[in-house]
């Protein structure tokens, strides 16, 4: 009688220093239209401009937070013209107040 096949073991060899260059999808072979369309997937970060457009973005949102107070503000005055042509702002009163 024949003895069993001995069981097959792989030996993991530990990862070159070549595997680590290219982390990511940067290290995986695409068409270059891939590369076009889907750039954000493989330039590398860039710090400062991150930094930027986030306080760019922070201001814009200030900016329209400010509009929309401002605009909840006005909202319950008008300009009223009495007899004599005097500009005066009044706040608006309701009939059922």
């Amino acid at each position: 009688m024949s003895s069993p096949p001995e069981p097959l073991t792989f030996k993991k060899e530990p990862p070159t220093e070549k595997a680590f260059q290219n982390p990511g999808l940067r290290g995986v072979r695409t068409t270059t239209l891939f590369r076009a369309v889907n750039p954000e997937l493989f330039i590398k970060p860039n710090k400062p401009v991150m930094a930027f457009g986030m306080a760019a973005l922070s201001l814009c949102m200030a900016y329209i937070g400010y509009l929309h107070a401002t605009q909840e503000i006005k909202k319950d005055l008008y300009e009223a013209v009495d007899s004599e042509g005097h500009h005066h702002m009044r706040r608006r009163a309701s009939k059922w107040d």
